[in-house]
C-alpha cells in the first residue's frame, strides 16, 4: 500500500478538523473581502502546496499571500514590499486565532476588514465571539495534508482531459472540500438556494450553468468518514442509477450524490487508478445522460512533456462539414418510427413514438463512437424538427441528447409541445 495515501480517521481528529475548518474560514473571508469576484466564487479558494495550503496573491496593501504550513504548523504571511509575519498553530480558540490573524494582516500593511461570521456551518458563531477551546492534533493535520497532496495530484490529472470550461483544483473553505468542476457550456435552471449560512445569490451564481462536479471531504456534514463525492446540477434523469466505478461507490439519498469512501481508494491495489475511475465514470454518467457535446469538450489525458494533439487536425475533421448535410432517411410507422443516416458504412439512428395524431416523442439517439464529433446526432434532430414543422406536429424530447440539442438551438423550440405539465426547455 502506498504511503502517499495515509490513514485518515475522521472521528479521532474531528475536533481538530472542525477548528482547522474555522481557521481557514477566517482567512478565506479576508481573501473574499479583498479580491474582485471571479465566477463561481473562485476568487476565494485555497490551493494545495507542498507544505500546506495557500491563499495565493491577495490584492491588499502591497499584495499579500497567506499560507498554512502543516509541516511547521504556522500561519505565515508575505507582502509585496518584503514584510513577513507569522504565528503558531496549536490549541486555541477561534477568537484567539481571529485576533492573531488580524494583527498579522496589519503587520503586513494590509487592511484586516472582512465579514466576521462563518458560512456553510450549522449554528455559526461570530469569529471574535467563539471562545470554545479547540485542540490541535499535529500528526492528524500532517496526515490530512499528505492525503490532500495525493488527491490533488489525481484531480489535476483528471482535469487535463477536458477542453471545455473547468474550475481549478481548489479547496473551498465554506464546505471544507477539495473540488474540481466541469461545465457543459449551457445555462442551468436557477438554483433553489437554501445552503445553511450562505446567501442564496451566491449559490445561484455558483450553479448558473450545468455542471459535473467531484470533490473530497475529510468528514462531517452527514458522513463520519473521509469520502469523495460526485454530483451533477441539474441531475439528469437516471443519474442516480447510472453504472459508476469502482464497486465501493454508492448513491447517498440524503446528499443526492455519489459517495466513494476514502478508505476504498487508500486500500486499493492502485489508489490513483481507483480514484480516477470514479472521477471519469461519474462525469461520463452526467455528460451522457445530460446530452453534453462530449466530442467538443474532451481530449485525452495530458502527458508530461508532450504537447496535446490537436483533434481538429484529425482525419474526420474535414468530413464533419459534409456530414451535417448528409442524407437522412425516415422510417415512419403508425405508432413508432426512426430517423437514420449512414456515414462511411456506419449507421446512426434516432427513434420516436407517436402520442396521438399531433405529437411525437423522441426517446433515443444512438451515434456510434466512429461518428462522434461529426454532428451526426445534431443532423438527425434537425431533420425531426423540420418534419414536425412541415407536418404541424409537436415534439416532446425525452431523449437527453435530443433535449440538449433543442435547448442549444432556440430557433428549434417552436416545435416543442406546449401544454400544462410539460416544461418548455429554457423556460
Amino acid at each position: 500500500m502506498s504511503s502517499k495515501w495515509p490513514d485518515l480517521d475522521y472521528l479521532s481528529w474531528r475536533d481538530t478538523c472542525s477548528a482547522l475548518h474555522l481557521y481557514l474560514q477566517v482567512v478565506g473571508k479576508y481573501r473574499l473581502a479583498h479580491t474582485p469576484w471571479l465566477n463561481h466564487s473562485w476568487n476565494a479558494t485555497f490551493y494545495i502546496t507542498p507544505s500546506g495550503v495557500s491563499s495565493s496573491l491577495i490584492p491588499d496593501g502591497a499584495g499579500i499571500e497567506v499560507t498554512f504550513d502543516f509541516h511547521d504548523h504556522v500561519v505565515s504571511g508575505t507582502s509585496g514590499d518584503g514584510r513577513k509575519a507569522a504565528f503558531a498553530l496549536g490549541e486555541s480558540t477561534v477568537a484567539e486565532f481571529h485576533g492573531k490573524f488580524t494583527r498579522l494582516i496589519s503587520e503586513l500593511g494590509g487592511t484586516p476588514s472582512f465579514h466576521g461570521q462563518p458560512n456553510e456551518v450549522a449554528d455559526p458563531v461570530p469569529f471574535a465571539e467563539d471562545h470554545r477551546d479547540r485542540p490541535y492534533d499535529r500528526d492528524a493535520v500532517r496526515n490530512f495534508h499528505q492525503g490532500l497532496l495525493a488527491i490533488d495530484r489525481v484531480f489535476k490529472t483528471f482535469r487535463t482531459s477536458f477542453l471545455g470550461k473547468s474550475s481549478p483544483v481548489h479547496l473551498f473553505w465554506g464546505s471544507f472540500d477539495l473540488a474540481v468542476t466541469r461545465f457543459s457550456g449551457r445555462p442551468a435552471p436557477i438554483h433553489p438556494g437554501g445552503v445553511p449560512a450562505l446567501p442564496d445569490d451566491v449559490a445561484q451564481e455558483a450553479y448558473d450553468h450545468e455542471v459535473s462536479s467531484a470533490g473530497f471531504w475529510p468528514g462531517g456534514g452527514g458522513i463520519d468518514y473521509p469520502a469523495f463525492y460526485a454530483y451533477a446540477y441539474p441531475a439528469p434523469s437516471g443519474f442516480r442509477a447510472a453504472p459508476v466505478q469502482p464497486d465501493a461507490v454508492f448513491w447517498h439519498d440524503g446528499l443526492s450524490e455519489f459517495i466513494l469512501p476514502y478508505d476504498a481508494v487508500r486500500t486499493a491495489t492502485d489508489p490513483d487508478a481507483a480514484l480516477l475511475s470514479f472521477l471519469v465514470s461519474t462525469y461520463e454518467a452526467a455528460a451522457n445522460l445530460g446530452g453534453w457535446d462530449r466530442a467538443s469538450l474532451e481530449c485525452s489525458h495530458g502527458e508530461r512533456g508532450k504537447v496535446r494533439e490537436l483533434k481538429a487536425q484529425a482525419p474526420w475533421a474535414e468530413a464533419a462539414v459534409s456530414t451535417v448535410n448528409g442524407e437522412v432517411e425516415r422510417d415512419d410507422g403508425p405508432s413508432k418510427g426512426r430517423y437514420r443516416i449512414v456515414v462511411d458504412g456506419v449507421e446512426a439512428e434516432m427513434t420516436y413514438s407517436r402520442a396521438g395524431a399531433e405529437i411525437i416523442i423522441i426517446d433515443h439517439t444512438d451515434v456510434p463512437a466512429e461518428l462522434r464529433g461529426r454532428k451526426v446526432g445534431e443532423r438527425l434532430v434537425r431533420q425531426a424538427v423540420e418534419d414536425a414543422r412541415h407536418e404541424g406536429l409537436s415534439i416532446i424530447p425525452l431523449c437527453p441528447f435530443a433535449k440538449a440539442q433543442i435547448e442549444r438551438h432556440p430557433e428549434w423550440q417552436d416545435v416543442l409541445r406546449k401544454q400544462a405539465g410539460v416544461r418548455r426547455i429554457g423556460g
